[in-house]
């Protein structure tokens, strides 16, 4: 009994470790990791703009708040060096007509608020510059076109980041599994895409590839060896009228990597299939990609999607998105040679075959019983 329960548990922590084992998550983030990269970090900094898009959100606030406030102490700091050379603090006892440089700054702290009023141009009247000298005018000027490089370039990251068509893949959903089953007298693997939205994508595209390790005829490994694979619906792969839930099929055949996998062998393979969808979002004119994977416990072979999309009293199309990844068992070869021998048998007994070296030839019978 406990040798039995010791192999089931191993046997589960094989299967949980298999099951994580993949380079797409179900929600399209790459599980891959760079070591030992040879180029300096610094790189990144080259193209900053791509760098601060693809920061998570913790990170862009931080970036965006430690700018500004960085911003306002380090000019805050140099008005109180300009105060401090040109004699304008209350510690040096200034005389009655002393001009200073910046009216009523009094300390670190008045210096700081009135470098916050600069950049943001608030305003309020109380500390203001004068004509008395050139450095607090210069340092004026540069802080203002500083201040409005930051605020333009941090609220455009801001704003980009909202509305990246990333987000809108979001709105995009696979089918929990996929399935195997017969379609048109063939054997096909479907999966089930929808929108969620009514706004349309424009120019979807739909494609998949195989990811498998290979060896090939020199013995070299290949890991995540890709491999193309086409999904089509009625209507084309091209230009989908992507407005219902839509179920994208592959035809295996001879030509299809599935040809040789069977119901018995699929739990036994090792490959992930990655499902992508192109599409421009129709508001932003912004192209998207939306992309998931299955590994092969997630591919159920012989089952059919349960049907979606009904029609109401009142003449609508209604989707039904409970019955959405919900499948139903059907009667399926369960391989694709299988069903490509059982055609290809039926097709030669319709078929009559003629002889052309056959010869009919007459045989006369003689009787060697004598009377």
């Amino acid at each position: 009994m406990f040798s039995y329960l010791r192999q089931r548990f191993s046997s589960h922590i094989r299967e949980r470790s298999r099951r994580r084992a993949r380079l797409v998550s179900k929600d399209g983030r790459c599980n891959i990791e760079f070591g030992n990269v040879e180029q300096s970090r610094f790189v990144f900094l080259v193209d900053i703009w791509t760098t601060i898009l693809d920061l998570r959100w913790r990170y862009k606030m931080a970036i965006f708040i430690s700018a500004f406030l960085g911003s306002w102490f380090l000019f805050g700091l140099l008005w109180y060096i300009v105060a401090y050379i040109h004699k304008d603090l209350p510690e040096f006892n200034p005389s009655r007509n002393h001009t200073p440089c910046v009216e009523n700054i009094n300390g670190l702290t008045s210096a700081f608020l009135f470098s916050l009023e600069t950049q943001v141009t608030i305003g309020y009247g109380f500390r203001c510059v004068t004509e008395q000298c050139a450095t607090a005018i210069f340092l004026l000027v540069f802080q203002s076109i500083l201040g409005v490089v930051i605020n333009s370039f941090m609220c455009g990251a801001i704003l980009a980041k909202i509305s990246r068509s990333k987000n809108r893949a979001k709105t995009i959903t696979f089918s929990k599994n996929a399935v195997i089953s017969k379609r048109g007298g063939k054997l096909c693997l479907l999966i089930r895409v929808a929108n969620l939205r009514k706004s349309l994508l424009i120019g979807s595209h739909i494609y998949g590839k195989l990811l498998k390790t290979t060896i090939t005829p020199e013995g070299e490994t290949i890991i995540l060896d890709q491999v193309n694979i086409e999904f089509v619906v009625d209507a084309g792969n091209e230009n989908l009228f992507f407005i219902s839930p839509l179920t994208i099929y592959h035809i295996i055949d001879k030509n299809s990597p599935f040809f040789h996998m069977a119901a018995e062998t699929i739990l036994q393979q090792d490959f992930e299939l990655v499902v992508f969808l192109d599409g421009t979002v129709e508001a932003t004119s912004a192209t998207c990609q939306v992309r998931t994977s299955y590994i092969p416990e997630e591919v159920l072979w012989g089952y059919r999607f349960a049907p979606i999309v009904s029609k109401t009293k009142e003449g609508k199309y209604r989707v039904d998105f409970q019955n959405f990844s919900k499948t139903v068992a059907v009667e399926t070869p369960h391989c694709a040679f299988c069903l490509y021998n059982e055609k290809e048998a039926k097709a030669k007994e319709k078929k009559g075959y003629d002889n052309p070296g056959f010869v009919l030839s007459e045989v006369s019978e003689t009787s060697d019983t004598q009377m």
